[in-house]
């Protein structure tokens, strides 16, 4: 393993620079329950470490749960949604899965779903503040994130939830908490953590909605936010309802300590920005080989950069991708399979913008 920063990673992401095994096991509780003081510590420790450095409310609460990402909003879909209409609003593969969750699986009967193909951003003003909300702030198989959150009042004691998707924006956009009743995401995404892990961070309104209202349907013991009746604060200070990886907490850990060290959230922040100027520097007027996909500059993603083939030739784009593996320039950067064809370059905070300048750099000698 000559650089183990960039070749154990998860997902798109590579873990932060300088990170080596070594660090984890200094700091992992192995061979050790979850359960255990020790372990109920780590979890913990990370959980508080997360609030510190996004700037979450203290009356919000964080727990870990199973599953990833995809976990996550699916805990926070069956606890919470049917009190009332939903609007979904969605523009990429993930938000379309919620999307057939909510119409499909939960089968709610008040739906409204505002959709767009990739590239593009649904009507956001069309949210009725009176309903229930699904959005996904970061669209990552599509580059298109929302611009802001002026669609996004200041919620009333009589507005509806907003449930938010928050992976691969967390740790690389600032998100208004304040308007933002579930935000969920993974240690993977941005901050260069292990997969199968995910957060949920609850708002006092979605704990009163879990307090006050009960699902037509039954939650599976995996998604359950409930112990006896009540809301399980136990899940909110370090427990976890099946097991999960102390490896992957101790790597959590170091991925928030790397954090802290290069700056906190501004100069995670600073980094994708950076390597999103350094592409649109070479895309230009998307005249070229290559164009975002996301047609409004403001709309275009900092982490998941999506850019479109203009002469799509499949086959010429897979080579290029292979080469750029072997040679050890880029890893897995062709478009989502249902996307345009075209390529995905993971620029999230970890990575050194220098290397997308590189990367660029090779792309158009290879052209």
């Amino acid at each position: 393993m000559n650089n183990p920063s960039a070749h154990f990673s998860s997902g798109p992401c590579r873990k932060p620079p300088g990170w080596h095994p070594d660090q984890v096991f200094a700091k992992a509780v192995l061979g050790r329950s979850h359960r255990s003081p020790e372990g109920k510590q780590a979890i913990q420790a990370v959980i508080e470490h997360t609030r510190r450095l996004l700037g979450i409310p203290d009356d919000y609460l964080l727990a870990l749960v199973p599953g990833s990402d995809t976990g996550a909003v699916e805990i926070a879909l069956w606890n919470l949604l049917g009190a009332r209409g939903v609007d979904v609003f969605a523009w990429d593969a993930f938000g379309l899965d919620w999307v057939k969750d909510i119409t499909q699986a939960l089968r709610l009967p008040d739906v409204r779903t505002f959709s767009a193909p990739y590239g593009e951003l649904p009507d956001l003003a069309q949210r009725d503040a009176g309903r229930d909300c699904v959005f996904t702030w970061n669209g990552t198989t599509s580059g298109v994130c929302v611009p802001n959150a002026a669609w996004l009042a200041p919620p009333s004691a009589d507005d509806g939830l907003v449930i938010c998707d928050a992976t691969s924006a967390v740790f690389a956009y600032e998100l208004p908490w304040e308007r933002l009743d579930a935000v969920t995401w993974s240690w993977q995404k941005v901050m260069g953590g292990e997969a199968a892990h995910g957060m949920l961070c609850l708002s006092p309104r979605a704990v009163r909605r879990l307090e006050t209202y009960t699902p037509a349907w039954p939650i599976p013991k995996l998604f359950s936010l409930h112990a006896k009746g009540e809301v399980d604060r136990a899940l909110f200070s370090g427990s976890t309802r099946n097991t999960p990886s102390m490896w992957c907490v101790a790597d959590a850990a170091v991925c928030l300590e790397w954090i802290d060290s290069i700056g906190g959230m501004p100069a995670m922040q600073a980094r994708s920005a950076e390597s999103l100027r350094i592409v649109s520097d070479w895309i230009g007027d998307g005249k070229g080989a290559y164009a975002f996909l996301a047609q409004r500059p403001e709309a275009r993603s900092m982490t998941s950069i999506c850019l479109v083939a203009n002469q799509a030739d499949a086959a010429a784009l897979k080579q290029l991708c292979a080469r750029l593996a072997a040679e050890n320039v880029a890893y897995d950067i062709a478009s989502y399979r249902t996307a345009p064809l075209g390529l995905r370059i993971w620029a999230g905070g970890t990575v050194d913008p220098t290397d997308v300048g590189r990367l660029v750099e090779t792309i158009i000698n290879y052209s």
